[in-house]
């Protein structure tokens, strides 16, 4: 049995977040654990914008405590974290053992958010989370933020974010074009620290899919908890992208979300 810890916050219409991590580890064979660092809401009535409460430190710190202690856990992904308090908990509970793997998706904003909402928290992912990290993810917005590159437009742009990232601690960092990087492929960028490595798909639609980043990260998270080396570790984790994305589920909101049902394991 392999098993895959997720710190994350819940997303309640299962596009996103906690919900993803877990159904991403359960199709990839992994015995998926957690911590919800907050709680995320579409509100309908306001053009779909997000409703964002945090959990208390203490109830991070008690979940953490019990997942932990549960199972012998090496390899974990941490996802929405969002307030400094919540940051620090989860810091805590991270320096409490030993990790094998931990895949860091960086995330500074919920999609609909205005920029500036969860960017006082940057800093203290930086120095407090950062470190932790043997594999990051961050995607087009937050590879710009942390590298302070102004764009990404090329493949060369694309590995030298990769490279300034690195150099803040994780020693793998994957750099996600997505649907912004320009011309007809999604290209996504993994920097090991010795080479880059690109990986291409052709894009499918125009449009953002909820869930995409989430999967990738979760997907890297079950294959390293399964001893996979890390190049492949991204190949599936992008061919499980690009499958959830084709199979795309349909909603009343302004946006489809990932399958991750569509993928079909290999091993």
């Amino acid at each position: 049995m392999y098993f895959a810890y997720t710190i994350a916050g819940s997303e309640a219409t299962g596009g996103a977040g906690f919900q993803v991590d877990l159904k991403t580890f359960q199709q990839l064979g992994v015995y998926g654990m957690g911590t919800l660092t907050c709680i995320v809401s579409f509100e309908p009535k306001n053009n779909w914008n997000h409703r964002f409460v945090p959990v208390p430190p203490e109830v991070i710190s008690a979940q953490m405590e019990a997942a932990l202690r549960s199972q012998n856990i090496r390899t974990a992904k941490v996802g929405m974290l969002g307030h400094p308090d919540t940051i620090e908990a989860v810091r805590a509970g991270l320096a409490s053992q030993e990790w094998d793997n931990v895949v860091v998706d960086p995330v500074l904003i919920c999609k609909g958010q205005e920029p500036g909402q969860a960017l006082d928290t940057d800093n203290a992912l930086r120095t407090k989370i950062l470190p932790f990290a043997t594999v990051t993810t961050p995607n087009n917005f937050e590879a710009r933020t942390l590298s302070g590159l102004d764009a990404l437009e090329t493949e060369e742009d694309l590995i030298e974010a990769a490279k300034r990232i690195g150099e803040l601690g994780p020693k793998n960092v994957v750099v996600k074009g997505g649907i912004d990087f320009p011309g007809p492929d999604a290209v996504d960028v993994l920097w090991d620290g010795e080479k880059a490595t690109v990986y291409r798909a052709p894009k499918i639609g125009e449009e953002r899919v909820s869930g995409a980043g989430c999967t990738l990260a979760a997907a890297i998270t079950a294959e390293l908890a399964k001893g996979v080396e890390i190049h492949e570790a991204v190949q599936r984790a992008k061919d499980m992208v690009t499958a959830g994305i084709k199979a795309r589920v349909e909603a009343n909101t302004p946006f489809a979300t990932v399958w991750q049902g569509a993928y079909r394991d290999q091993d």
